[in-house]
């Protein structure tokens, strides 16, 4: 079964879902903001940051971008709050802090 993913929404049945263990397409999670439902999100003391790029390669979600050669700010749309960037930081840098 292929399906159209732009076609999944809240309004669709079930009938109109795709198949679980299936890709239907690639490169889509940029299309949607699954950041949103996340309860906790990274925070980063840059007073502690030393810029040692240890959290980027671990990030399941690639929300961590470097910008010329430098950490750059976490991309809140696709972060789910693992904390396995907090989980890597030696240094401490790196806090989960509740969603208001």
């Amino acid at each position: 079964m292929k399906s159209d993913v732009n076609k999944l929404h809240l309004g669709c049945t079930w009938q109109e879902l795709t198949e679980g263990m299936q890709i239907y397409g690639s490169k889509t999670s940029e299309e949607f903001n699954t950041g949103e439902w996340s309860s906790h999100k990274p925070e980063i003391d840059e007073n502690k940051c030393i810029n040692c790029l240890m959290c980027v390669p671990v990030c399941p979600d690639s929300c961590i971008p470097v910008i010329d050669g430098k950490r750059g700010p976490f991309d809140y749309d696709h972060c789910k709050g693992c904390g396995i960037c907090v989980k890597n930081c030696h240094v401490g840098a790196i806090t989960m802090k509740g969603v208001k």
